[in-house]
Parts: C-alpha cells; structure tokens; sequence
C-alpha cells in the first residue's frame, strides 16, 4: 500500500512514472527513456536508459522486455490520454521541452516530487531506484523462479538471489498472490482508508 500512498501524493505524470518503477521493476533512467511504441499489449520493451540527459543503451547493455501488469497498463493508458494522445516515438515520461530529463531536472524531481510522494507514503528515506524491489517482491510472492526474476530486472540470477534471498525465504510457505491481485488490492484498500478518513 505503499506505493499507493506515494501515487495518491503525486501529480498524475509523477504517479505514472512511481508506477512505471514500481509495478515493471525499471530502473530510473529506463522509465525516462521510454517511448510509447515500446509499450505493447503485455510487455515493455527495454532497449534504452537515459544517463545525464543523453539517451544511452541499458545499464548492463542488455536488452530485455518485462512483464506489463494491467495496472500498470491502465496508468499509462490514462497517462497517454492526459498527454494529448503523443506520437509512437515520444518519451512517456519527457521534460518541459518534451526532450530527456537532464541530470539537474532528475535530481530536482528526485528533491521535491519524489520526496513529496515519499513524505505522503511517511517515509522517510528511499530512492527512486529503489521501487524495483516492490516489482521483485510481486513476482517473487507469485512464486515466480529467481531466474524468472533476474530476467524481468535486467539482472544476472546470482545477483538476484543475493539481493532478493530473505524476501523468498519470507514467502517460502506463504500462498502465491497474482501480482495484478496484490495491486488491485492495494489500491482499494487505500481508497476504502481514505473513504474512511473523511
């Protein structure tokens, strides 16, 4: 519920792209580099990152393509709608001028919007790279395989399984939620808590 409370504090755009790191595991710079042809029916297409402003390949030069949940592909739909219906080839997340983020804009953003959406969710430190291990933890509560993961994540599975070892030990004997479930169900039990707050 987390995220939910960091999206309800944000702009739509910014609400977008929490989703964008959240709910497909992208890195920062991959969420600002993306395009909307690179959004399909039921993946992303991850071929580039954006680094100080200049569009670059991945981080680890790898190309891959991640899962798209509905959720997921219901903010960016809504996110399209509310841009204007953009070109296949505009970023979905692009600056002011409608180019990349620069390295100053990001940093900005990361000062007040991301802080203002982590302030909203009462947390108190988290980067934006940060939001990949939610994705993580959705796939690995599926009972998704570390190899299953390391792919999704643009990892090597050995990386995975030091990173993400306590959270499978953690859902070891635990039922396999559906990532789609985990969300939705998030999202309406923060509308039933602040129906409930008014």
């Amino acid at each position: 519920m987390t995220i939910e409370r960091m999206r309800a504090a944000s702009s739509p755009r910014d609400a977008t792209l929490i989703s964008a790191l959240a709910y497909a595991g992208l890195r920062p710079g991959e969420a600002l580099a993306m395009q909307w042809r690179d959004i399909r029916e039921q993946t992303i297409l991850v071929e580039r990152a954006v680094s100080l402003g200049e569009e670059k390949d991945t981080k680890t030069a790898a190309h891959r393509t991640v899962r798209l949940l509905p959720p997921l592909a219901a903010d960016l739909r809504e996110w399209r709608l509310r841009s204007g219906r953009p070109s296949e080839k505009a970023l979905v997340f692009p600056s002011a001028s409608g180019t990349a983020w620069s390295q100053p804009a990001y940093q900005s953003w990361r000062r007040r919007a991301f802080k203002r959406a982590l302030d909203g969710a009462g947390v108190e430190h988290a980067r934006p790279y940060d939001l990949r291990h939610s994705f993580a933890s959705l796939l690995l509560h599926e009972g998704r395989s570390v190899i299953y993961v390391a792919r999704q994540l643009g990892h090597d599975a050995r990386l995975t399984l030091s990173t993400y070892g306590h959270v499978m030990d953690e859902f070891e004997d635990a039922p396999r939620l559906d990532a789609q479930t985990a969300i939705t169900d998030a999202r309406s039990k923060f509308v039933e808590a602040g129906s409930n707050a008014r």
